[in-house]
């Protein structure tokens, strides 16, 4: 409702000369410019090079956040090995980084990639290891009186109750994938939509980047939809107020 409204403001504003096109494109230019993009700009392929960008570095993110949680969650010299330095990296801004990271790789896809799986890593780990942590301890009491070894009492009991941390990280990251691509791919792109935000941006044109901004915001919906759905499926077990 708060969205419709916004645009309907937007489009009385712009009908009637209130605010002007040259500071913002009227709504009604944004499916002309989608087509003329679409058809004449190959828009298709750089949707297609920032969809491989951002998956393959939510895929290595996610791995290696996944993986440090892991082993600092579930063992006391893991924890005393990672945790400190996560939680350093935690409170610096990882584009503060992006100048380092171009002096030791490059400007490449190499750079870039590392650079968002960085920004992707954080959420995933800090969640999976809050859940890791909030595991009850009367469950470790229940597994040694039953006499469970440590991997079935892993598998079974603490690796299902991380699994809502780890659902939420993964939302959080594959949100932060999209922000850290719009900025990434603005650095000696020659494809992809933060290449095009950049050319639009130094063109002034101002309907291109309303097109890119309604792409963006797609695909982060999307993603998240289909998140929300893979979670539900993987937390069928789990009853809560909302379900």
């Amino acid at each position: 409702m708060g969205t419709l409204l916004l645009l309907g403001v937007w489009a009385l504003a712009s009908a009637t000369g209130t605010l002007s096109p040259r500071t913002l494109a009227p709504p009604w230019t944004v499916p002309g410019t989608f087509w003329h993009l679409w058809t004449r700009e190959g828009l298709a392929q750089h949707v297609a090079a920032s969809l491989r960008l951002a998956l393959a570095s939510l895929a290595i993110g996610v791995a290696a956040g996944l993986v440090l949680a892991l082993l600092s969650g579930l063992s006391r010299v893991g924890d005393a090995l990672i945790d400190g330095p996560v939680q350093v990296n935690r409170s610096i801004p990882w584009y503060v980084l992006v100048p380092v990271a171009i002096s030791a790789l490059g400007i490449g896809d190499t750079m870039k990639t590392t650079m968002i799986a960085l920004g992707v890593y954080l959420p995933v780990y800090l969640n999976t290891h809050a859940a890791l942590r909030r595991i009850d301890a009367r469950y470790v009491e229940l597994a040694e009186s039953l006499g469970l070894s440590r991997w079935t009492f892993v598998r079974a009991v603490v690796l299902p109750g991380a699994l809502p941390g780890f659902f939420l990280g993964l939302r959080l990251a594959t949100t932060s994938s999209w922000l850290a691509l719009v900025i990434i791919e603005q650095i000696n792109a020659t494809r992809g939509l933060g290449y095009l935000m950049n050319q639009a941006q130094s063109y002034g044109q101002d309907d291109v980047v309303i097109v890119l901004v309604v792409l963006y915001t797609l695909l982060g919906l999307i993603s998240d939809f289909l998140l929300r759905a893979l979670e539900r499926r993987a937390l069928s077990w789990q009853r809560s107020l909302g379900s």
